[in-house]
């Protein structure tokens, strides 16, 4: 069982460098020149749950190395994070961060004050398209919408 015993028992290290860092090094860089943000989000995510595993490495390493098969555990976990097939980052964002944790508060300050006041309480995703509408029609055309939806409310109030 000698080279094939050898390359079984060091499986870990001859695969985990390409499908923790090389693919997603790649993949992160075509992420970037793309225009779609789908891409991003998975890479993105991915670096932030790879810092995860290896905080939580650095901080546990000497319970760890009682655990013999730590390395495959994370190296089967990070398989499932990378590969297109399961998308696994992305399905961590969009099913737990995105749930529990209230992030893109920060609206840019470009936008006139009740405009940002406006967007601050939209979704990510909301606000997204509501910032495209900005950029096509400019900020009046969204003005002239929030006045007639705060007409809109104050009509339906009164009825």
């Amino acid at each position: 069982m000698g080279f094939l015993g050898a390359v079984a028992r060091h499986f870990d290290a001859l695969i985990g460098p390409g499908v923790m860092l090389l693919y997603p090094l790649y993949a992160s860089m075509r992420a970037i020149e793309s225009p779609s943000t789908l891409d991003d989000q998975q890479w993105l995510t991915y670096w932030v749950l790879y810092s995860f595993i290896t905080l939580f490495e650095l901080s546990t390493w000497k319970m760890l190395e009682w655990l013999p098969f730590w390395a495959y555990v994370k190296l089967v976990f990070c398989l499932w994070l990378v590969l297109p097939i399961f998308n696994g980052a992305a399905y961590i964002y969009e099913n737990f961060v995105r749930k529990y944790v209230k992030v893109g508060s920060y609206v840019s300050s470009t936008h006139p004050e009740g405009q940002r006041r406006v967007l601050q309480m939209m979704s990510l995703d909301a606000r997204r398209s509501v910032e495209r509408y900005i950029e096509k029609y400019g900020p009046e055309a969204f003005d002239r919408v929030v006045k007639a939806v705060r007409k809109r409310i104050t009509y339906l109030s009164r009825i």
